[in-house]
Formats: C-alpha cells, sequence, structure tokens
C-alpha cells in the first residue's frame, strides 16, 4: 500500500481566476472585488523580493510550464497554482484533483497570497505631476547649491587676491623693480690670549689656556660694543654712516631722513651691521651692508679697528694696575737702597775708614805683635837681672822699652773699646759702619725682591693681553648681496598667508560661538 506525501494546505485569503474558468461558488460581486493582474503584480513589486527569491520563482515557473512574462508574472502565477514559488526542494510535487486543473478544486494546494491594501492602487496622474514636481525642486536645490559653491569659492578667491596675491604681487614688485641693491663685506675676528712662558702658573689657572673659553667674556663684551650705539656715532663721526644712508639714490623704504635722530639710525645701523658670535669655534662674524661696496669696506675696516681697540682697553686697565704696583714698590726699594748707601759711605768718610772688619783686624794684629816683642824684652831683662852684677844702663833701658811697649798697647786698646773721656772708640765706629752696611746689604735684597714681583707682574700682565686676529679679511663686493629678491617674495607670501589662514580661523570659531 502506497502512501501520497503530506501537502501543506493554506487558507486562501481570495480566490485567483483559473486558466480553465471561474472556481465554482465565485459569485460576480466577488469577482468584482478580485484584484486585475497589473494590480497584483503592483503589489507583488511592492514586497520587497530579493533578486535571488525572483530567479528562484522563475526556475519554478518554467518547471512547472508557465509563460511568465517576467518574474514578478511568474511569482503571479504560480500563486494562483498554489505552488511555493520559492521552494528549495530540487522535486516539486504538486496535489491536483482528478480531472482537469481547476484551481479552486480542494484537492489542490494552496499557498498564501499577497493581501491587497486598502488605498493601495498604480500611479495617476496626479502623482506622476507630483513626482516631477519633486524632481524639480531638487533640481533647483541643487542649482542653489552650486550657485552658492561658485559664490563661495569666487568670494574666497576675492579676499585671498586682496590680501594675500595682491601684497605679495606689491612686495615682489618693490623688490625686483625699486629695491636699491647693498652691498655685503663679510669677516671674521677672533680674540687670542697670550701663551703661558715656562715656568708660568699651572693647574686650574691654565685649564681652559688656548679655547675659546678663555676668551669668551671678551668676545662678547666686543660684539656688544660693535652692537652698540657708541659704534655707530663714532662711525658715523669718522666716516659719514648717516650721510651715506641718507643719499637721495637710495630707495624712499631704505633711505635714512635728512635729519634723522640717533634712534632712527641706530636702527638701521642694526638691520646693516649684522654681528654674531659663535661660542664654540669663538669666532666674531661681521657683515656690514651699505649701498657702495667702497664703502662697505671702509666701514668693515673701521669697526675691525674699533673692536681692537676695545679689546686692548678691557686689559688695559688691568694690566696698568699690575705693573704700576709692582713699579711703585721697585722705585721705593732702590730709594731706600740709595739712601743706605749714602749712610754708609758718609760713616765711612767720617771714621775714615772703609773696613771695619779689617781695621779691627789690624789692630789686633798690631796689639799681638807688641804682645810678643814685650814678652821678648821681659825674657831678655831677666837675663841681665840674672847675672851677678848687670849692667843699669841696659837694665834701665830694658824696662824703659818695655814701658813703652804696655802704653802703646794700652792706647790700641783705648782705641778699639774706648776710654773715659776720649773720643769714640773702633769699636763703636765699627759697630756703626757694620750697621751701615747690614742696612744697605737689606736694601739691596729688597730691591732684588722688588725686581723679581716687578718682573712677575710683568709676566702676568702679558698673559692678560688679548690680540684681534682677522681670520677673514674683509674684500670689496664686486655684486650686490641685497636684496634677495625671490626669497623675500615667497617669505612675504608665507606670511600674508599665515596672517590671512589664522584671522579666517580667528573668525570661524567667533562665528561659531556666537550662533552657538
Amino acid at each position: 500500500m502506497t502512501t501520497k506525501p503530506r501537502v501543506k494546505k493554506f487558507r486562501i485569503r481570495r480566490k485567483t481566476d483559473d486558466a480553465q474558468g471561474e472556481e465554482p461558488g465565485v459569485t460576480a460581486a466577488e469577482e468584482a472585488k478580485t484584484p486585475s493582474q497589473a494590480e497584483q503584480i503592483a503589489a507583488i513589486s511592492k514586497e520587497g523580493l530579493t533578486g535571488r527569491q525572483l530567479r528562484m520563482a522563475r526556475r519554478v515557473a518554467v518547471k512547472n510550464g508557465f509563460q511568465a512574462s517576467s518574474d514578478y508574472d511568474a511569482v503571479r502565477q504560480l500563486r494562483a497554482a498554489g505552488i511555493d514559488p520559492f521552494q528549495r526542494s530540487s522535486i516539486l510535487e504538486l496535489v491536483k484533483p482528478d480531472g482537469a486543473k481547476v484551481p479552486g478544486r480542494s484537492g489542490r494546494i494552496q499557498l498564501p497570497d499577497t493581501a491587497q491594501q486598502d488605498g493601495v492602487s498604480l500611479p495617476s496622474t496626479a502623482s506622476a505631476a507630483a513626482m516631477n514636481r519633486n524632481a524639480s525642486e531638487i533640481l533647483q536645490i541643487q542649482r542653489d547649491i552650486a550657485r552658492r559653491r561658485k559664490r563661495k569659492l569666487a568670494l574666497l578667491f576675492t579676499r585671498l587676491s586682496f590680501f594675500v596675491f595682491l601684497p605679495t604681487f606689491l612686495v615682489g614688485w618693490y623688490f625686483y623693480n625699486i629695491a636699491t641693491p647693498m652691498y655685503a663685506t663679510n669677516s671674521e675676528i677672533v680674540i687670542q690670549q697670550a701663551q703661558p712662558q715656562n715656568g708660568g702658573p699651572t693647574g686650574l689657572a691654565t685649564l681652559f689656556q688656548g679655547t675659546s673659553m678663555a676668551t669668551q667674556q671678551d668676545s662678547i663684551a666686543v660684539q656688544s660694543y660693535l652692537a652698540s650705539r657708541e659704534a655707530m656715532l663714532r662711525l658715523d663721526a669718522d666716516f659719514g654712516f648717516k650721510e651715506h644712508f641718507s643719499d637721495p639714490s637710495i630707495d624712499s623704504i631704505q633711505r635714512l631722513e635728512e635729519n634723522a635722530t640717533n634712534e632712527e639710525a641706530f636702527g638701521l645701523y642694526s638691520n646693516h651691521v649684522k654681528i654674531s658670535y659663535d661660542p664654540t669655534e669663538g669666532l666674531i662674524r661681521m657683515e656690514v651692508i651699505a649701498a657702495d661696496p667702497v664703502k662697505s669696506y671702509e666701514f668693515s675696516q673701521a669697526l675691525i679697528g674699533y673692536a681692537e681697540e676695545q679689546v686692548d682697553q678691557l686689559t688695559g686697565r688691568l694690566r696698568e694696575d699690575q705693573m704700576r704696583g709692582a713699579l711703585q714698590s721697585y722705585e721705593e726699594a732702590e730709594q731706600r737702597r740709595a739712601e743706605a748707601l749714602a749712610t754708609w759711605l758718609a760713616i765711612q768718610e767720617d771714621v775714615r775708614q772703609i773696613d771695619p772688619q779689617s781695621e779691627s783686624t789690624a789692630r789686633m794684629g798690631q796689639i799681638s805683635s807688641l804682645e810678643s816683642e814685650k814678652q821678648r824684652l821681659e825674657l831678655v831683662l831677666q837675663s841681665r837681672l840674672n847675672v851677678d852684677r848687670p849692667s843699669e844702663v841696659q837694665v834701665q833701658s830694658l824696662r824703659d822699652q818695655i814701658a813703652n811697649i804696655d802704653n802703646l798697647i794700652a792706647d790700641l786698646r783705648d782705641q778699639l773699646v774706648g776710654g773715659s773721656g776720649e773720643e769714640v772708640s773702633l769699636a763703636a765706629r765699627n759697630t756703626e759702619l757694620r750697621t751701615a752696611e747690614e742696612n744697605y746689604a737689606f736694601q739691596t735684597a729688597m730691591v732684588q725682591q722688588a725686581l723679581t714681583q716687578m718682573e712677575t707682574a710683568r709676566i702676568e700682565a702679558n698673559r692678560q693681553v688679548r690680540y684681534l686676529s682677522q681670520s677673514v679679511r674683509p674684500v670689496i663686493p664686486d655684486q650686490a648681496s641685497y636684496p634677495r629678491a625671490f626669497e623675500n617674495t615667497i617669505l612675504a607670501f608665507l606670511i600674508f598667508s599665515g596672517i590671512y589662514l589664522m584671522i579666517s580661523i580667528t573668525a570661524s570659531i567667533l562665528r561659531e560661538q556666537v550662533s552657538s
């Protein structure tokens, strides 16, 4: 016994027309209410079926032998026949009643159909006119947007032309056609320190000797002086700085007025005399700009001379103070030595003695000789007295000689040590001479010490000396260095663009803040 496959049955919301005729039991009123094919197709198109579903419905319609004019018509015919147009099974089993194909029979498979919504119909003439009107309004809006965009672009270009392009053009036109050519003279100077001599100070005092650190303070001082008003006034007094830049041949922007003040002249001086210092190499670079190449060269040479004088002035006072103290000490020591020598000479003339030591030695030698002679005479006298009958004359003569020698010895001793009521003794004169001699020797030693101090001060002063050397000497230029027209024009364009951009951003931010 075979069983038929189970077929799902669906309720039909409305009756559809069959190809063989009307469904039994359908009245004329129901037929009038049944939508037409065009309405059914329009309703199916509004269901939002995907392309895959429509292709599947066309394949199912072909398999079942339906002739469909479109994919939506295939869906309509399949639904009218009670076939699921989106069936995924590869075998389509259609349950048909016995006999002819009658859609209204109870034995066929009926699928749900699309429910007809009230008020849905095909587009009418009024709806088409409304669609045309909407399209025209959209087109008008697009045209307004395009016109507004063009107007904004025109206004943007106008603002750019007025605030950026026109000022840049004027600046470039000035630099290319009006600006007076300026000539620049470049030079480089370096300040050097004297090298220490052999035997000079060592240690931390010479740690930075020979490097740029040793003269950095002097280099900065010279740089500040060359960039000061004093250097400008001196250059104007010596070479006519104001007069040169007041020449009518110079354009009005770069020209200095006839009766310009020192402040105005100094502003021009700062722009035309550019001085920089490189601490790593110890170089002072100077660029002097003038309308005439010869004047530029003269100004550069004059400023280098001013710098050299300034270098000498920086260390001149220190060196003078060091040498002044040492020289004064030496002169005072020399004066004291001369006074001591004069005193010693006066004492020698007074006592009529040159060397007290030799004089005392001579007197002591005389006393020793007399003492020896006295001893000899006493021995002779004793030998005479030892005879039985000595000669009185000889004895008395010997005694007189001995007495004379004693008196002479006493006189010599009195001359050496002095006696009561007598003149100054030889010992006192010798002491006075010795004191004067020692004072002279002491003053001579003081002169030697002062001379050594003066030599040390001279070495230290020479070590403090600074020398200005020209590593790059100024040369008269043969071609104008300024104005740099292209670079200045590009720079002006960037500056104006930046200013315009900042103003635009600020205005936009303020407008947004106000509108919010």
